[in-house]
Parts: C-alpha cells; structure tokens; sequence
C-alpha cells in the first residue's frame, strides 16, 4: 500500500476525453491520456485490503493492487510485469472493459471506487511507448499444431498462449482481417485498429499464423482441420444477432448493428464501399433500438456520419442514479451511466416498445409505433405490460436494432462438426473446454453466450492450458477460470 491515507486525501476523478466538439470531427480515440501524476495520485487511493474482492470482480484475476501500488511508486516495469501476467492485451481490456472490478472495489462501498481500468490503460500505454512490449517465441518447439477458429479476443488471447507454449498455432478468421469485433465491431474512435495491429505483429513474430478471409463451414470443412490438425480451437462468437419479428420489419432502412458498425470501420480502414451499400446516417432521423454498448457504438457513429437526430430506445426502465437495495455491493451496479457517445447527443428513451414500423409508401420505413410498457414479475417470469393510452409514433429514417446476441451460428461449422449445444443454444464444454467432440475445444461467447472482452480474454486462456494439458499430458499455462 504506497499511501496509507491516499484514500482519504484524494477523490476519484473521470477519465478525461477530447473535447466533444474535436472528436466528434473525426475518428480518431475518444479518450485522452492521464497525466502521469494525477494518476498516480488515483492509483494511492487503493487501500490493499486484506481480502481483494477486486479480484472477484474481475474474471481474469489481476493483480490489481499490486500494480496500484508499482505505479504509486513510479515503478511502471514492474507494473507491466505484473498485468502481463494475468492478461495478455491490458490495451483492449483497459480500453473497453466495463470493469466489473471496480464495482467490487472495497473502496466502492462508501466512496467512489479506484480508478482500476485508467491505471491498467495507462501502464499499458507507458509500457508500449518505453519499447517494453517485445514478442516472445518459445524456445523449444513441441510439434504440435493447433488450429484455432476466430479472430476475435476469447481466439487470441488461446492463440498467443499456446503459441507461448511451443505449440504451431494457425488462426482462422472468416472476414477480410483479423480481429473479430475488435476489428469490425469496436468502432475507431472507441479503439483505434493500431492498438490491435501492433498486437498482431507481435504475436505474428512470435509464431501465429494468420488466414483471414477463410470461412470454416462454408470455405473449409471443419472436419478436415480436426484431421490436419492436434487440436481445434471454437472461437467463433455469439454472432446470431436478436431481431425484432414485429409488422413492418421488412421495410428497408432497418438494419442489425453488425450489418451497420463494420461497414464504417471498413472505411476507416481505407476500403472503398459503394454508396448503395455503405449504410450512412447522415442528413437522418436515426432511431437505435437497444440501450447497451452495441447501441452506444451505433450512436457515435450516427452522430460523426452527420446525423439530424438520434434517439435511443431501450425497454427497460430507467436504472437508478445509484446502487437500489436489491443491488448490495460487491454486485455489478446497476445504475444510470453516460458513455462518451451519449454526451455526444441522443435522447434517450426508456421503457417503451415498438409495436410496429411504419412505411412511407414507398417501402422505407417513417417511423416507429410505440407504447410505454411496466416491468412486471408474474408467477417467476418477468413480462413487459403495455401502460393503455401511452400510444406514440416517432418519425425516422433509418433504424438499427442493437439487442444483443443469442448465441452462436448454429448452421455450417457446429453442424457439420456435430458438437453437442446447451439448452440456450451455446457450445457445451467440460471442465477441460473440450466439446463433445474429441480433441475439439471452445472458449468465449461460442460457449457462454453474449458477454465481456474480460470474460472472452480469461476463457482464452484457460482453454488455452486445457489444450496443452490434452496434448501434453500436462501444463505450466494458468487458468484464471476452471
């Protein structure tokens, strides 16, 4: 602990962003760097508890007062050390994590909690500006080959740790690059790609090889990797996205948030797209169905293609300003927050639902038909009752829905491989992360359904030592998750 009353002398401070005004003029990051002695001042506030439920909060198990108390200390090498060794990308996770740890930080259960994911961000950051972060190939080779099925952060995080193990790891992404929704998803100026490409080459340099734009189900019979390969790794997401099956769907100007984010992220990239196909908000009244993050990407994209209004709409009620009695920490808190897209215009709109969409007459939609609706509990199930008389249309021209995934794509690649599925539709593991499949294994929302880069991260990584330990009888690799 660097500074015994360090809680007490300073108070928690936001992180600090670009001027709305600046970033909404281009792409580039939204966030701005911390000062190095204002943050280290955040970092003091970490009281080294004698039970750490940060770490129960974060399912990666980071060392976290332990690196609070290096940076406190200006000891930013050892502090990488310590984050590298439970995480291998602090970049994504303290750029994009919610950061559940700081919902159980002790700190938060009469004060505001320490700022873990800015200190995490910023070690990283200070680590990479330093020429501290140098690819590490393993020194002896085991002959083994892994093929690992998605780009994304759960197939990563498993391809670099296997690849760390002495095992050849070849990665399979069915888009044109690498990256999964870090790439395609995640919009620029929430993290900009060159904070993924330099992970790439490293680990490029450490031995993965990358083939993207290979669709295993459709390019490629997953059972001939099961044949080639020692081990399979199902990486792929829960890509089936939620629809909306109400009158009206059908009119065009209704796309899912995932057929709208990466055609941006395309042109970021430099990729020349077609009007006719680029889906733009530009000159129009968007409406974004969904109140979570996907929604909150799609919103900061409508605002910097141009657009002239953007609502939000969400079904639930509007969350409290702070913890309700039901919610007692060390829970996650369920309460109003503002991300940076937000402050950027929208108005937000809660606990209604859409009847139907209207149509111009011309086959684009005009609006949308809503209706208030109450939360209500009935005999163990929660139902949306609609509230009579709260009748309302709201014009537009263009909607995205962002509610979310189901699950994994059930057609193509878990068919032909004929894994077994759980009652929700995921991928069913053992305690080893093998499927039902001999020497196949699966790690990531493909397995557990829609969740946190966090969680996707720490599931890499245990698979990651479940598939050594299936190859070689036993593992020196952690698993944060068993």
């Amino acid at each position: 602990m660097g500074k015994i009353t360090g809680f007490i002398e300073f108070d928690r401070e936001k992180q600090p962003y670009r001027p709305v005004a600046e970033r909404l003029a281009d792409w580039g990051q939204v966030m701005a760097p911390w000062p190095v002695e204002p943050l280290k001042a955040q970092a003091s506030r970490c009281m080294d508890c004698g039970i750490p439920f940060c770490h129960q909060g974060c399912p990666l198990g980071n060392l976290i007062p332990d690196w609070n108390d290096l940076v406190y200390r200006d000891q930013w090498l050892e502090a990488i050390h310590r984050l590298h060794a439970t995480n291998n990308f602090p970049e994504f996770t303290g750029t994009l994590c919610p950061a559940p740890c700081e919902g159980s930080c002790v700190l938060g259960i009469n004060d505001d909690p320490v700022t873990i994911k800015a200190v995490e961000l910023t070690i990283i950051d200070k680590a990479w500006e330093n020429g501290w972060i140098a690819p590490q190939p393993a020194p002896l080779k085991t002959g083994k080959q892994v093929a690992v099925i998605g780009s994304g952060p759960a197939g990563l995080a498993a391809a670099q740790q296997l690849a760390r193990a002495g095992h050849g790891v070849t990665v399979y992404e069915r888009a044109d690059r690498i990256g999964g929704l870090l790439r395609y998803g995640i919009p620029e100026f929430k993290m900009e790609k060159r904070v993924l490409d330099r992970r790439l080459e490293q680990m490029e340099q450490e031995g993965v090889v990358f083939k993207p734009g290979c669709d295993v189900g459709a390019d490629t019979d997953p059972r001939d990797l099961c044949a080639e390969y020692d081990a399979v790794l199902l990486a792929g997401g829960a890509t089936a996205s939620r629809d909306l099956p109400v009158p009206g769907r059908e009119l065009h100007g209704i796309y899912q948030a995932m057929d709208y984010l990466p055609l941006q992220n395309k042109r970021c990239e430099g990729d020349e797209i077609p009007g006719e196909r680029f889906i733009s908000a530009q000159g129009k009244r968007v409406v974004i169905i969904g109140g979570g993050g996907t929604g909150a990407d799609c919103l900061g994209t409508a605002n910097r293609q141009g657009a002239k209004s953007v609502h939000q709409l969400e079904i639930m009620p509007k969350p409290p300003n702070s913890r309700a009695e039901d919610n007692p920490w060390p829970e996650w808190p369920r309460i109003y927050r503002v991300a940076s897209a937000h402050e950027e215009g929208v108005e937000r709109v809660y606990a209604v639902s859409t009847r139907r969409f209207t149509d111009n007459g011309k086959g684009h939609v005009a609006g949308l038909e809503l209706v208030e609706v109450e939360m209500k509990h009935e005999n163990g199930r929660l139902n949306f009752v609609e509230r009579p008389g709260t009748d309302s249309v709201l014009p537009c021209d263009l909607v995205l829905l962002a509610m979310g995934f189901l699950g994994p794509e059930q057609t193509g690649m878990l068919e032909q491989l004929g894994v077994e599925l759980t009652q929700r539709g995921n991928v069913k593991r053992d305690r080893n992360w093998m499927t039902s499949v001999d020497g196949v294994f699966t790690a990531g929302d493909m397995q557990r359904g829609q969740s946190l880069i966090v969680w996707a991260i720490a599931e890499g990584r245990s698979a990651a030592r479940g598939i050594d330990l299936f190859l070689m009888g036993s593992s020196d690799l952690p698993a944060p998750l068993e």
